[in-house]
């Protein structure tokens, strides 16, 4: 657990050690390149990112109270604590670093999409990748795993496609979004063994 709580500690210091060039040299090739007829897509997908992470803990821990299943209450609550952490510390670093967007650094990029804060890390991509990862750790089936991963890894495309995202600000918050799922799960699990005993 040291190992990655320490993660928190070391992403400011991820930006640099991705290239500048290459940061935005793969953005470029996403946003310049892009199919634009997929634009209304990728919006899209970038807009479900909240009601879907909020509405999966919300629906799992109302189902708990009403069949007064206690491990499904746990579940919900655990992936609602899950997406809370990734935005808290998304928030935290976004203020911390001020990163600017891309497209007002590079304003021959295409904006595609409604854009205010600080650009690293991606709010979006670690709240997507919080709720997946939290879901696949609560229920650990392939037809869960698939397509909860299919939908964040879409949402941190989907920010580059739209021209208001680095790769590094989705890697970061994909980072972010696992380790606050996996951190919350293991805090559950642990919580659960000692009020058990």
């Amino acid at each position: 657990m040291k190992k990655i709580i320490s993660i928190f500690f070391f992403i400011p210091l991820f930006t640099p050690l991705f290239s500048q060039n290459l940061d935005i040299d793969i953005l470029k090739n996403i946003n310049l390149n892009r199919n634009k007829n997929l634009d209304h897509t990728f919006k899209t997908i970038t807009n479900t990112t909240a009601p879907l992470s909020i509405a999966a803990p919300v629906i799992i821990t109302t189902l708990g109270l009403i069949e007064h299943d206690s491990t499904k209450r746990n579940k919900g609550l655990c992936i609602g604590a899950s997406m809370f952490l990734a935005t808290s510390i998304s928030v935290v670093l976004k203020y911390a670093i001020n990163r600017p967007r891309p497209f007002i650094t590079y304003p021959a990029l295409d904006k595609v999409s409604n854009a205010g804060s600080p650009s690293f890390p991606s709010g979006h991509t670690s709240d997507a990748f919080a709720t997946a990862t939290s879901l696949s750790l609560a229920y650990q089936k392939w037809y869960v795993i698939a397509p909860s991963y299919l939908w964040a890894c879409s949402v941190g495309y989907s920010r580059m496609h739209l021209g208001v995202h680095y790769p590094s600000d989705v890697l970061a918050g994909a980072i972010i979004g696992s380790s606050s799922a996996y951190l919350c799960y293991k805090a559950n699990s642990w919580l659960y063994k000692h009020r058990h005993k």
